[in-house]
């Protein structure tokens, strides 16, 4: 089984393309989601993150308010380099796991979407990496429609590697600046290439 990463920018579609290869029968993880579960109150990134960023980012129910912390790193590329060197660990390790289970299934390939594969080094340990990708202004565009402010959107769209520098680890590319219909084509392109090599039940 292929173990392969979704990646690209912020609001640049990958959550879209996953969307696509989930109803196309391919498991996709969602390393955003597997990082707020380990970060609940009980496991062990919950305690140290309170630790590092301080009780402030907590609600009141001890739970961290990721829109506080996010505001915190986002200002400050130290902080979020904290944040990352607890969270991508955790995350990776249970990727690992769960591929694995995986592996004993029919696929012909896994998914994991996450937007720091390269940053975190995650594409040496995958067997290929899709990178999606859109135009700058329509990034932005996204963001605003989400209610993120413009400078918040330039300032997050900025924390992350250039998607020519993301472009460069690709072994597939999907672009995202058209229509659905055209996203969806590619992303069929890539299903049918994948089966080719194992069929997916």
């Amino acid at each position: 089984m292929l173990r392969l990463g979704i990646t690209g920018g912020i609001a640049s579609g990958k959550s879209t393309v996953s969307a696509m290869l989930r109803e196309m029968g391919f498991t996709v993880l969602d390393a955003d989601s597997i990082a707020h579960t380990l970060i609940e109150p009980g496991y062990p990134a919950h305690h140290k993150i309170v630790r590092v960023f301080g009780k402030s980012i907590l609600n009141g129910e001890n739970h961290i308010d990721r829109v506080a912390l996010a505001k915190i790193v986002f200002a400050d590329p130290v902080k979020l380099k904290q944040l990352n060197a607890i969270v991508h660990p955790r995350v990776e390790e249970h990727l690992v796991s769960e591929f694995a289970k995986l592996e004993r299934g029919s696929q012909s390939a896994a998914f994991v979407e996450a937007a720091l594969i390269v940053e975190a080094g995650l594409d040496k340990k995958l067997d290929g990496v899709v990178v999606v990708w859109c135009k700058p202004e329509q990034q932005i565009a996204r963001l605003l429609a989400r209610g993120i402010t413009e400078e918040e959107a330039r300032r997050r769209i900025a924390s992350q590697l250039p998607v020519e520098e993301k472009l460069g680890h690709a072994t597939e590319r999907i672009d995202c600046s058209g229509s659905l219909a055209e996203t969806r084509q590619q992303v069929e392109q890539l299903a049918g290439k994948l089966r080719e090599v194992r069929p997916t039940v």
